[in-house]
């Protein structure tokens, strides 16, 4: 296992040094691809989306498919250590860790490569555009996801805040549902010496910044509205503004509620612009769904934790942030669980951050067990 860590360990700086956006992630698909050509595994199936690809060991029986998934894309973050293999890229950094996920994938090919599952088949899946939330579905559309369809997909996320090394639990949703939306609001120009010839947003634009971050008080169940952005006319003072735009992202822990809260946003932004007059177009962008785990692949994760004698924390309240393994999990029996980073360690899309590589063999040990459980 030693000889692996330290394989992993490179391949995880290497990695760092070189990371690349959702949707832009070439280099780094080819590097992984490259990495399991020389592991001569079964097949590998490009064409999972945008730069997406899966890496298939497949059993010498018939068996069920275990997909393994970690992400590709980094963040547009100008990284802020001063380590040898900070990335190279500027403005752009491996802050959430897809650098050491990718690693852990790549340390559990190498075990798969000398002992294949005795049953069914074992899909590494590396996803693409994972932080846009469009990722995941467009693996999902593609042709070639037909023929490595899992029936269980697992995969983990470190975790800044908990103990290094503690696994985190939780049963039913563990990540929020979340989509950005876009209000356009329209009226007409004039001159700034006649604002009574114009029809400005600016009032329509105030009360609806107001009014969408009191819509969750209206629905029992959790949700946030966070305006994010906001932006009125141009920067020209001889000019009284006939457009505005709003941006909010919306937050739920249950897709049906998040139906309910976009519903009553929309109908909040088109009666607020007739109201004021205005013409009003709304869009929505890096829409995430519910990660919800499955109470089987749970309890296959939960004994896995058991079998390795790890420290567990059950969590009693889904987080906030969204991750686009969602789609997956509305697919099939799915599993997500976190790593602890360290109660200390710099957050998630912070500029100082660095995944921890003592991470390493716990997520290689994780999922080799989950994988012997299933297919062995």
């Amino acid at each position: 296992m030693n000889s692996i860590i330290k394989e992993i360990s490179t391949l995880r700086k290497q990695l760092h040094q070189a990371p690349e956006v959702s949707g832009k992630e070439l280099n780094t698909s080819n590097k992984i691809r490259t990495f399991f050509e020389g592991l001569f595994p079964d097949e590998i199936v490009n064409d999972l989306g945008r730069y997406g690809l899966a890496i298939v060991f497949n059993g010498k029986e018939k068996g069920p498919t275990t997909l393994i998934r970690a992400e590709l894309d980094a963040l547009p973050i100008l990284e802020n250590n001063s380590f040898s293999y900070k990335s190279i890229i500027d403005g752009v950094a491996h802050s959430c860790g897809h650098d050491g996920h990718m690693a852990i994938l790549c340390g559990v090919g190498l075990i798969l490569a000398k002992r294949r599952p005795q049953y069914g088949r074992v899909i590494l899946l590396f996803q693409p555009s994972e932080e846009t939330g469009m990722g995941a579905a467009q693996v999902i559309n593609a042709p070639n996801f037909q023929n490595i369809k899992p029936d269980y997909a697992f995969a983990l996320h470190n975790l800044p805040g908990y103990d290094l090394g503690e696994v985190v639990l939780k049963k039913g949703a563990f990540t929020a549902a979340s989509k950005g939306m876009i209000v356009k609001l329209k009226g007409r120009t004039s001159h700034a010496a006649h604002p009574e010839n114009a029809i400005s947003p600016a009032n329509a634009m105030c009360e609806l910044i107001s009014s969408l971050q009191k819509l969750p008080t209206d629905i029992q169940a959790f949700s946030l509205v966070t305006v994010i952005h906001a932006q009125l006319g141009e920067v020209a003072f001889g000019t009284t503004p006939g457009a505005a735009t709003v941006m909010a992202t919306l937050r739920t822990f249950d897709n049906v509620v998040m139906h309910t809260l976009t519903e009553s946003a929309i109908s909040l932004a088109k009666q607020i612009s007739r109201f004021h007059g205005l013409e009003c177009s709304i869009s929505f962008t890096e829409e995430f769904q519910v990660v919800e785990n499955d109470p089987e692949a749970h309890e296959l994760v939960d004994g896995a934790v058991t079998k390795l004698g790890l420290n567990k924390k059950d969590s009693h309240t889904p987080f906030r942030w969204s991750e686009d393994f969602g789609a997956l999990s509305s697919t099939t029996k799915s599993m997500l669980f976190g790593l602890g980073a360290g109660k200390a360690h710099p957050q998630l899309h912070e500029n100082s951050y660095d995944f921890p590589d003592e991470l390493l063999p716990i997520g290689v040990d994780l999922f080799n067990t989950i994988i012997e459980k299933l297919n062995h």
